[in-house]
C-alpha cells in the first residue's frame, strides 16, 4: 500500500481533513488538479465566520457549523489567523420582513445559536448610523476570517507532519481493491500513474460529483449544480460600516441576499448574487451590467452608496446540491466503509465556517 488515506481536493476542507489525519495515520497523501492550495471554491468568497442561523435544524449544515464556528475561532487564536469578531446585522428594511427575522431568530435557537440580539431602529442607529432598518437581528459570533491564511496555516502543519502534496494532479480513474483503492492521477504533462491507498477521501469542491462517479457513487446521489456569485467592491471611507450588513434571505433558497461584507483590512463588498450556471461553465469574470442590481439591492439598507463608488470585484461558484427553487440542500457526507471511501459533497457555505468540524466527522467515520 502506497499511503494509509488519500485526499483528493486542497481546499480549504480537503486541508482541514489532511491536518486532522496526519496526527493519526502515517502516510497521508493529498492531490490537487490546481498549481496549488486553495484556487476553487475556498479562495473565492465572503471570508465569513458564520454563527449558524440559517440552517435546517438537525441539518449537517447546522449542527457543524455552530460547532465548526468555535472549533475555527479556536484555532486562529492559537495559530495566528487574522481573523475579527465583528458581528453582523440582519436588517429588516419595511414591515412585511419582520416576521423574517422572528422565524430567522426562532431557527437559530434551535440550532444551538443563544446570543442573538433583536435590535430596535434606534439601536440600529447607534451601532450603524449608515445601516437603514425598522429592526434587526444582531449576531455578536458572527466574524471574518482570512480565508488564505487559514488555508496556509493548515497546509502547513499538515506539511510538517509528514503529508505529501501533489499539484497538479487529477484524479481519473479509482478501482476498489481488497484492502483499499487504486487511484489513477495524471499529470500536467499528461502522464498518469496509479497509487494504492487504504482509504480514499473525495474533497473535490467543484468537481467532487465527477470523483465520486469514478469512485462508484451513484450519479443521482453525487449530483451538483454550479452558482455564481458576483461580488462589487464599495469605495467607501474609514469606518463607514463596522459589522456585516445582511438583508432577509433570498426567497427560493438562492442565497442569503446582496449583503455587505468587511475585509480584514477595512474593505467593504457588496454581494454575491446567485446566477444559477446548468452548463457549469467556469467563468470567474464580473458582468459591470449588474452593478446596477448591486446598487439597487445595498440602497435599501445602506446609506450614501452612489451608483458611481461600485466596482466590479470577484466572483466565485458554489458547488450546490440544489437546482433553482429546489428545497435548501444539506451537505452530503457519505461514508461507505467497504471500500474505504468518504465523500464531502455540495460543501458550499457555511464550508469554511464548518471545515474543521467537517475534519473531525471525516475522523469518526474512519476511527481516527
Amino acid at each position: 500500500m502506497d499511503f494509509d488515506v488519500t485526499v483528493v481536493g486542497a481546499g480549504v476542507v480537503g486541508l482541514a481533513v489532511a491536518e486532522a489525519l496526519s496526527k493519526v495515520f502515517g502516510r497521508v497523501l493529498v492531490i490537487d488538479k490546481e498549481e496549488g492550495f486553495g484556487r476553487g471554491v475556498s479562495s473565492r468568497n465572503s471570508e465569513v465566520i458564520h454563527a449558524g442561523i440559517y440552517y435546517l435544524q438537525g441539518s449537517l449544515k447546522a449542527r457543524l457549523c455552530v460547532s465548526g464556528r468555535e472549533l475555527l475561532y479556536g484555532f486562529c487564536e492559537r495559530h495566528r489567523v487574522p481573523h475579527r469578531r465583528c458581528g453582523k446585522l440582519i436588517v429588516a428594511t419595511c414591515a412585511e420582513e419582520i416576521a423574517e427575522l422572528d422565524r430567522l431568530e426562532a431557527n437559530a435557537r434551535a440550532c444551538g445559536v443563544t446570543d442573538l440580539e433583536r435590535l430596535t431602529w434606534a439601536q440600529v442607529r447607534a451601532m450603524e448610523p449608515n445601516v437603514r432598518a425598522r429592526e434587526a437581528l444582531y449576531s455578536p459570533s458572527t466574524g471574518i476570517v482570512s480565508a488564505h491564511g487559514l488555508m496556509r496555516k493548515l497546509f502547513a502543519r499538515a506539511k510538517k507532519a509528514g503529508t505529501l502534496f501533489s499539484f497538479e494532479t487529477e484524479a481519473v480513474a479509482v478501482e476498489t481493491e481488497a484492502s483499499g483503492s487504486r487511484l489513477t492521477v495524471r499529470y500536467r504533462d499528461g502522464r498518469q500513474e496509479a497509487v494504492t491507498t487504504g482509504l480514499l477521501i473525495n474533497a473535490a469542491g467543484l468537481f467532487s460529483d465527477r470523483v465520486a462517479g469514478f469512485m462508484g457513487l451513484p450519479p443521482e446521489t453525487a449530483a451538483l449544480h454550479w452558482w455564481k456569485g458576483e461580488y462589487a467592491a464599495l469605495d467607501l471611507p474609514a469606518g463607514h460600516l463596522t459589522t456585516l450588513v445582511y438583508p432577509v434571505p433570498e426567497p427560493a433558497n438562492q442565497g442569503l441576499g446582496t449583503h455587505a461584507t468587511l475585509g480584514l483590512d477595512g474593505t467593504v463588498r457588496l454581494g454575491p448574487n446567485a446566477l444559477y450556471l446548468p452548463d457549469k461553465e467556469e467563468d470567474y469574470r464580473v458582468d459591470p451590467s449588474h452593478l446596477a442590481d448591486f446598487h439597487r439591492a445595498a440602497s435599501r439598507y445602506l446609506k450614501g452608496i452612489a451608483p458611481s463608488i461600485l466596482r466590479p470585484d470577484m466572483a466565485g461558484i458554489r458547488p450546490k446540491r440544489q437546482k433553482p427553487n429546489d428545497p435548501a440542500a444539506d451537505f452530503l457526507i457519505h461514508s461507505d466503509p467497504l471500500k474505504g471511501h468518504v465523500h464531502l459533497i455540495g460543501i458550499e457555505s457555511p464550508g469554511l465556517t464548518a471545515s474543521l468540524a467537517i475534519a473531525r466527522e471525516v475522523c469518526a467515520l474512519i476511527g481516527g
